[in-house]
């Protein structure tokens, strides 16, 4: 995008309404940040078409059509407003963490990407303690020449932790025998080499020792030594460990200090812990109504609650009051129905339950797959039948069939609620279809909530099982009842930790609807929420 012409482009068909203050700046108020102006972050590194929606939603406060937003990009002065439009077109303006409901565009002030995208633009501060500026170390002493021999303390500084494959065993003895200042034994030389390096000397390497021309010589007494004509080896030993030497020392002036490594590692995981049981805490219910665009009917699951509830008709005007109990509400397109049922959400969380991803492309040919949610939970919880067929329950409707409406809604969202909990155990949903058989991400998972390997990494701390159900979804009325015991174990020749069942045998962890610990109680800040 080129700079603005201003003109009367600039200002026709502008949002007339001021931006909301601070105080009625709810997305704002949610990430914790004032409210950004866009003249300030056109000029970022990170700013882009995307970007700067995104820092035009935030200023403005509520949602925006992209004719809006390209208006407020000429007036910041970034681009002729048609030129605007055209990027912001371009630019797939409707992905997380923006959401399109009719012609305008909204922010997910939950949304984990959008809180990076904050912090990318500089609108807030890194949660992590920055290293301090330290003092500028005093110049290191000028190298030695390479006719003064390598001391103890230069090999010991240059060698630590190195890998020195690239290195000829007989310049590594060299070294060795060099900075120790004479004949060694083989073994102690061995011994130098593996107390300091990654690096295992081999009798294969050093079988050429006291060849003619090799310039270490193997002594009547079986010990190394260097050999009277080595000079030049000598010197080009001398030389390769100064460098590194000083390459060594660059590097770690440049390393942040470990204890603070340490302790910004530590504060990220309590912060971590301490939002998962926040989130832990959340009241939960999953709606779905029919038809999906003129509601007539739905369907509320409380999930911590346990139950169902159904509005038929002139039973719908109690539903926005029965979802203003809840923190976190979840349907398949969640905003449009939460507005055809006249909610107004607020700051609370919303889940959207469709798919996320629309399509999946299936050859070179271009033969695509078109993804449905009820994909998604027969893939995923082994549902044959999640969703009902419309036209039934449109016939239901018709002839007043009221009970058989209320029972296939409720097993409607019984689905929606096991596709919720799938997706929460794995922070990811599974689609199956002939060939297909791979995992899309869970977009309602906050990245701070347990998953089960989270549970599989309590449990080893705990030295506890966990309790698994395996297959399909469970049942309803009892979801536990099919539960089995699992123990998590670190195969040798694997750095990824499994489960397997009492007889010893590995479980499929795609095919575990639910998992929590089992056994005695927890340690603190480990993760308790049910999966």
């Amino acid at each position: 995008m080129h700079a603005a012409e201003h003109g009367e482009e600039g200002t026709k068909g502008s949002c007339d309404m001021d931006p909301r203050t601070d105080a009625t700046n709810r997305w704002c108020q949610t990430l914790g940040i004032e409210r950004p102006q866009l003249e300030a972050v056109a000029l970022h590194p990170e700013a882009n078409a995307y970007s700067m929606l995104i820092v035009a939603l935030l200023e403005r406060g509520e949602a925006m059509t992209l004719e809006q937003v390209a208006h407020r990009f000429a007036r910041a002065g970034i681009a002729r407003a048609s030129d605007a439009l055209a990027s912001l077109s371009r630019c797939r303006p409707a992905r997380p963490p923006v959401y399109r409901d009719g012609d305008g565009y909204y922010l997910d002030p939950h949304d984990d990407e959008l809180d990076l995208w904050v912090f990318r633009l500089g609108l807030r501060p890194p949660r992590l303690t920055p290293s301090p500026q330290a003092a500028k170390p005093p110049p290191p002493p000028p190298p030695s020449p390479p006719s003064v021999a390598v001391t103890r303390d230069e090999l010991l500084e240059a060698w630590k932790d190195a890998s020195l494959y690239t290195w000829s065993a007989q310049r590594i003895v060299l070294a060795v025998l060099d900075a120790t200042g004479g004949p060694a034994e083989p073994a102690e030389v061995v011994a130098f080499v593996r107390g300091c390096t990654q690096y295992e000397l081999s009798s294969r390497a050093t079988a050429q020792f006291g060849r003619p021309g090799c310039p270490v010589v193997v002594l009547r007494d079986g010990r190394w030594a260097i050999a009277a004509d080595a000079e030049d080896a000598l010197v080009a030993m001398r030389k390769v460990v100064r460098a590194r030497l000083e390459t060594v020392r660059r590097w770690a002036s440049a390393r942040p200090d470990p204890s603070l490594v340490r302790q910004n590692i530590e504060a990220l995981r309590l912060r971590r812990v301490e939002h998962g049981a926040a989130l832990a805490k959340l009241k939960e219910t999953l709606i779905i109504a029919h038809p999906a665009k003129a509601p007539r009917a739905v369907a509320l699951l409380d999930v911590a609650g346990h139950t169902i509830e159904t509005f038929v008709d002139e039973e719908l005007a109690r539903v926005p009051e029965r979802l203003s109990a809840f923190d976190l509400i979840g349907a398949i397109d969640v905003r449009p129905l939460l507005r055809m049922l006249r909610f107004e959400p607020g700051d609370r969380r919303l889940a959207e339950l469709g798919p996320p991803q629309k399509t999946k492309k299936l050859n070179r040919r271009g033969r695509t797959l078109k993804i449905t949610t009820e994909m998604l939970v027969s893939g995923s919880c082994g549902i044959s039948r999640p969703l009902g067929d419309p036209a039934k329950l449109d016939g239901y409707l018709a002839a007043g069939a009221i009970s058989k409406l209320r029972a296939r809604l409720e097993a409607n969202v019984k689905s929606l609620h096991a596709l919720f909990e799938y997706g929460r155990l794995h922070a990811a949903v599974r689609l199956r279809w002939g060939f297909l058989d791979e995992f899309l991400p869970a977009p309602w998972v906050c990245r701070d909530e347990p998953t089960l390997h989270d549970l599989k990494e309590a449990a080893l701390r705990a030295n506890a099982p966990l309790d698994v159900v395996v297959g399909t979804a469970p049942g309803w009325s009892d979801p536990w009842s099919r539960a089995q015991r699992a123990w998590v174990a670190k195969p040798p020749t694997d750095w990824r930790s499994v489960l397997v069942d009492a007889g010893g045998f590995q479980i499929v962890e795609e095919e575990i609807q639910r998992a929590r610990l089992a056994g005695a109680a927890l340690p603190p800040h480990e993760p308790t929420r049910e999966r």
